[in-house]
């Protein structure tokens, strides 16, 4: 996003927590190790300091593993702890406390104008200014407005919404679904179970997230359904590429090394199966996913107990919001 940003006239500054890694940026104006061969645009900066970073900024938007958001946070706190607007493209939820990132946000910033962008984006094709569609809430539609002006181009198309909930649950969740169907493929169960997989997957992801005070039209927009789609189909993601792994009989820790990337799915599947089990939402992709990831389950027999669940009504009613 900061290549994109940049290509677009914007004078960018990125951080990280790593400073060898922030140097060897400085040196490159190249990330070789995540996107060879582009070459950063004039207007990219890498910085050492969080406070340059921050000086004079008109937008904060936070790119890191959903572990690492609370801290990013507090840094940004102990800086400026007032900001005008924060804003970020983070996929997951809060470690642990199992928070939607924006209320971690709202806790950390009470008085922050706050915005999501997300929908189905893979970093290489975005850095190659391959079109890409994306979805910005916010509650503040003026920060939304504002800010997919910013990311739009020529190749790069930013919606606006107001939905911060439903973006945030459709862009986190799909990685659970992800590492589902890299599952089932990888176990050769063929394009009708992958198809099957997407849809149920996107049933579960909605009654979550309409428990959760999500709107039902997000969930068949660019942040739902778009990102499900791109995610479950295609190798170039990290989540579907765990699935494949564990077919194979990988074991985790062996799989992660492999693909050499955070796995947002791993943390996710844990923590959606008990946010369901808590408001008692029935996902059961989502719990088969997590008993093979932490709880030892084998993906065939993941599959079966899926497959051997009674029949029922494709449609739903809807559910009650907490």
């Amino acid at each position: 996003l900061g290549i994109l940003l940049a290509r677009h006239g914007h004078r960018v500054r990125i951080w990280g927590h790593e400073e060898a890694a922030m140097r060897q940026l400085q040196e490159e104006r190249e990330n070789r190790h995540y996107l060879p061969g582009i070459p950063f645009p004039p207007g990219l900066e890498p910085v050492l300091a969080l406070e340059e970073a921050l000086e004079g900024a008109d937008e904060r938007l936070i790119v890191v593993p959903s572990h690492a958001f609370t801290s990013v946070l507090e840094q940004i706190g102990s800086l400026e702890p007032d900001p005008p607007s924060l804003s970020w493209a983070t996929k997951g939820l809060e470690p642990h406390g199992r928070r939607l990132l924006h209320q971690a946000a709202e806790a950390a910033f009470p008085r922050t104008s706050l915005a999501v962008v997300s929908g189905p984006t893979f970093a290489m094709e975005v850095a190659r200014g391959l079109p890409t569609a994306v979805t910005v809430a916010s509650r503040d539609l003026d920060h939304a407005h504002r800010l997919a002006g910013y990311l739009h181009g020529d190749t790069f198309r930013a919606y606006t919404a107001t939905d911060i909930v439903g973006v945030q649950v459709g862009g986190a969740a799909k990685n659970v679904m992800a590492i589902a169907a890299g599952i089932s493929d990888g176990l050769g169960f063929g394009a009708n179970a992958r198809a099957a997989l997407i849809t149920r997957g996107l049933a579960e992801i909605s009654r979550l997230g309409l428990v959760l005070g999500g709107e039902h039209d997000t969930f068949m927009g660019l942040a739902g359904l778009g990102d499900l789609v791109l995610t479950c189909t295609d190798d170039q993601s990290r989540n579907r590429r765990m699935g494949l792994a564990l077919a194979r009989g990988l074991d985790i820790e062996t799989a992660r090394q492999e693909i050499g990337q955070e796995v947002e799915g791993l943390a996710a599947a844990r923590d959606f199966h008990h946010k369901a089990m808590e408001l008692g939402v029935e996902m059961p992709i989502t719990r088969a996913v997590h008993q093979v990831l932490h709880e030892g389950l084998e993906p065939s027999a993941a599959v079966r107990s899926l497959l051997a669940r009674h029949p029922r009504e494709e449609r739903e009613p809807p559910p009650e919001t907490h």
